[in-house]
């Protein structure tokens, strides 16, 4: 077994401001580089904020196709690890709730969240579900809400993956939060002990009108163990290293 080095950033929540959230990006991908990660995630909305209100969501949207999104591409690390961000994209008019893959500069792929809140009224369900492979550890992703749900994990197996990848946005309302303070890590921990996937997450941390994020950004073994995490209410980058099948 050959062991992947993996990473996952616990950041501020940047809302309507791609430039500051990229450069946040390149700042945690060089320390990831510096640290030897293959494969870094980023929470959920990362680029553009986790927007449920449909104006400024759409008008925050890029559409992979086109230009506009190019230039946000050209602004990625050319170099490091592979990076898992989300985003909120726009394709035919719809919106979606995404994790691009993103390896030296370049989009290898996507996943749309499949599971949505009553809040994200404003995205169009996903469908379809792939596997991304770096240095032999294959991943899948799940967004946030989706790893409450057993077929999304078990989808990920399914397809040979031995890694999820959990990119969440976890601010709430204060009172709502301290409720879900420590329910995150044991859903999640129930979806590798159903699966025998490690999973590792990525979360924001902050405060805003009344809301409060806290994480957890954290690493937990098949068995549902949290073997890592990052201290609660802090940004900060989580390493970690994971076995690699075959």
């Amino acid at each position: 077994m050959k062991t992947v080095r993996i990473a996952a950033a616990q950041t501020p929540e940047f809302r309507n401001d791609i430039g500051t959230a990229l450069a946040c990006l390149r700042e945690f991908a060089a320390r990831a580089e510096a640290e030897g990660a293959r494969l870094l995630c980023f929470p959920e909305g990362f680029l553009q904020g986790y927007l449920l209100d449909e104006a400024p969501a759409r008008h925050a949207a890029l559409d992979l196709s086109l230009p506009e999104f190019e230039v946000v591409l050209q602004q990625f690390p050319k170099t490091g690890p592979t990076i898992v961000v989300g985003m909120i994209e726009a394709a035919d008019s719809r919106l979606f709730n995404t994790a691009l893959v993103v390896s030296q500069g370049k989009v290898v792929g996507s996943y749309r969240k499949v599971h949505l809140l009553g809040g994200e009224r404003i995205f169009d369900v996903g469908h379809q579900q792939s596997v991304f492979e770096v240095d032999g550890l294959r991943f899948g992703i799940n967004i946030c809400y989706d790893t409450n749900f057993p077929e999304a994990a078990r989808r990920v197996a399914e397809l040979g993956a031995s890694l999820i990848v959990c990119s969440a946005n976890n601010m709430m309302p204060r009172q709502t939060a301290e409720i879900f303070r420590d329910v995150h890590n044991t859903s999640r921990g129930e979806r590798c002990r159903e699966t025998g996937l490690w999973l590792i997450s990525s979360d924001v941390t902050g405060e805003r009108n009344g809301r409060v994020a806290w994480g957890p950004t954290a690493v937990l073994n098949p068995e549902g163990q949290v073997v890592a995490q990052l201290p609660l209410e802090r940004p900060g980058l989580l390493v970690f290293d994971v076995t690699a099948a075959g």
